[in-house]
């Protein structure tokens, strides 16, 4: 069972504070650090001192850790034209050593895209196949060949689909909860697929659609890896559950009943219920990113359960 930190920086983080969480991460045992790629901050927060790009904070990473896994949860396809994007990934993946992972969605929050004038296209999801079908077919086109895509939205000609990856492939991540269009994309394209911030039951569903989307390709499911995406807020006792979550501006009650909080032995018996529905991987996301003791004690109550 692998559990991985999951970071919102949007919501006011600095590189260095970054680092020292993807430290603690890599030094508590934990498999992965991944974070979001948005450039707004959400809700309350003030957002100081504003945002952080997702690959210049993955790449100044790359060189500071050793172990972990790094990736997004999920860069956003409106942010940058998928020749690009396959060179900037392929290039981090080759600073960490072949440690990076691509989580890529199609986008959804219009209003940071006004604020930094990045277009927001009508049509996402199209762009989103393009991206994905772009970006790993530049980097599965042998050295020595180019690669040619002709598309509604792209298109490539004699791209040398330069650099390569450290790794042979570079894992892909897929999430969402559409019906219908997200599991065929993911049969197609995910080495992982992900559900983010859903109930059990709406997770075991979403995973049998997909699960249905592989098969109905000619891909056996077990394939793709399925994971869970949840908000985490752990404390030894109740007084604690309550001070870390009032620290992040959330109650109790309801992060008990849409994420994983609670004492340890209650999030531990939350994560075999994912288990159950199909879960084999966890992306805690942790909103205070100053509380380093909440991550030594997951580290020490809840994963040493799991292991």
């Amino acid at each position: 069972m692998d559990l991985r930190i999951f970071t919102e920086p949007q919501q006011g983080a600095t590189y260095d504070t970054l680092l020292t969480v993807a430290k603690a991460t890599e030094d508590l045992g934990f498999d992965a650090f991944f974070r979001s790629d948005h450039f707004l901050r959400m809700g309350d927060s003030d957002g100081l001192p504003g945002p952080t790009d997702a690959w210049i904070t993955l790449a100044g990473l790359a060189r500071e850790t050793k172990r972990i896994r790094l990736g997004t949860l999920m860069t956003a396809a409106t942010f940058r034209l998928p020749g690009v994007l396959a060179i900037q990934v392929a290039q981090v993946d080759q600073m960490s050593g072949g440690r990076v992972e691509l989580g890529l969605g199609a986008g959804w929050f219009a209003e940071e895209h006004t604020a930094y004038g990045i277009p927001f296209p009508k049509e996402k999801f199209g762009r989103l196949e393009e991206q994905l079908e772009i970006v790993t077919g530049l980097w599965a086109t042998d050295a020595g060949k180019t690669f040619d895509f002709d598309g509604q939205y792209y298109q490539l000609k004699d791209s040398p689909a330069l650099p390569k990856p450290a790794q042979a492939k570079i894992p892909v991540l897929i999430g969402g909860h559409g019906a219908s269009r997200t599991p065929r994309l993911a049969a197609r394209h995910a080495d992982e697929f992900n559900m983010p911030f859903s109930s059990v039951e709406d997770t075991e569903r979403q995973f049998g659609r997909v699960r249905a989307a592989a098969e109905k390709a000619g891909r056996a499911p077990d394939a793709i890896t399925f994971s869970s995406a949840l908000v985490v807020c752990v404390g030894k006792d109740d007084r604690e559950v309550a001070r870390r979550a009032a620290a992040i501006g959330r109650e109790v009650d309801e992060l008990k009943e849409n994420g994983l909080a609670g004492t340890p032995a209650e999030v531990v018996e939350k994560i075999g219920r994912y288990a159950e529905a199909g879960s084999t991987r966890f992306y805690l996301q942790v909103l205070d990113l100053h509380d380093l003791d909440h991550l030594e004690l997951i580290s020490a109550q809840v994963q040493s359960q799991l292991s």
